[in-house]
């Protein structure tokens, strides 16, 4: 029986999980019409239809879907040995893609691992910036960083950061204009500064919690903003109170820029997690990386 060549299996994977050609064809490293080619061969040869294209969007149609959930972790698993076999070389190498906020990635991500690039040259690793709560099976990630309350069961957690606490903030030009917050209800009545989930929707509500009692707050505001930096930036700019991890606003607290309230309404909680699945194979480069951030 002669052998099946593989190639267009994976550009069909490929195709299926990007959910575009042009995506596809820059992770393959091949064109587009080279690409479009190997999926009509594929689909003739099977004699079914695997993509349903658009002008928008391509997605799996029911057959591509059995492929796709039949196969595309059989490629995983030989990517994951290929890394694997790194460790039988001098120098680890491979690549690691991570997913996580912006600030967390500046002061602690960037800090602990650039050293480690730079002692292995041929570990390479992908910084993903996304503030929604990314699906890292689905979306192909060795790992990801969240606060260590609102990780899955399922995924192994590793602190890489101290317990944080919330801060509510605002410029001393704010509070010479209006009354210092003393309750968290206090702020219904103050132009505050919100955040959307990029997940969901929906505006975080405010959590407070104080001698066991916690207080959840929905505010309001004029300004609303799905990125911290600019949540800071506003606050600085004396558009209202914000509320976001003290370490944010660290700096502009010590030099007088920005004064926080309702200090006594914001407890310790569990910082910043790295996050990954526990059942899957990791690469040296990958160990590597969770060695350089474990604290």
């Amino acid at each position: 029986m002669a052998r099946r060549n593989l190639n267009d299996l994976l550009a069909f994977v490929s195709v299926a999980r990007e959910g575009s050609f042009t995506r596809a064809a820059a992770v393959l490293g091949v064109s587009q019409s080279a690409l479009s080619q190997a999926i009509k061969a594929l689909e003739e040869r099977l004699q079914i239809r695997l993509l349903t294209r658009t002008t928008r969007s391509v997605s799996p149609t029911p057959a591509g879907e059995r492929l796709l959930l039949a196969i595309g972790n059989r490629f995983d698993e030989i990517e994951a040995e290929l890394d694997a076999l790194t460790e039988l070389r001098d120098k680890p190498a491979g690549s690691v893609r991570i997913t996580s906020g912006d600030h967390v990635l500046r002061t602690i991500l960037l800090p602990k691992l650039l050293p480690l690039m730079r002692r292995y040259p041929d570990i390479n690793i992908e910084f993903d910036v996304s503030y929604g709560l990314r699906d890292i099976v689905a979306d192909r990630f060795d790992a990801g960083v969240r606060l260590g309350e609102s990780i899955d069961k399922d995924m192994i957690a590793l602190p890489i950061s101290p317990k944080l606490r919330m801060a509510a903030v605002a410029t001393p030009a704010y509070f010479e204009k209006h009354p210092m917050p003393k309750v968290p209800d206090d702020l219904t009545r103050h132009n505050c500064i919100n955040i959307r989930f990029p997940t969901s929707g929906g505006l975080y509500v405010w959590e407070f919690e104080r001698r066991g009692r916690q207080v959840n707050v929905r505010v309001a505001g004029q300004a609303v903003f799905n990125t911290s930096p600019h949540i800071v930036l506003a606050s600085l700019d004396g558009l209202g109170i914000a509320f976001l991890p003290e370490e944010e606003f660290a700096p502009h607290i010590e030099k007088g820029r920005l004064i926080r309230v309702l200090q006594d309404w914001c407890p310790p909680f569990s910082g910043y997690h790295l996050y990954y699945p526990s059942r899957r194979q990791h690469s040296p480069a990958f160990s590597l990386v969770v060695d350089a951030l474990r604290m």
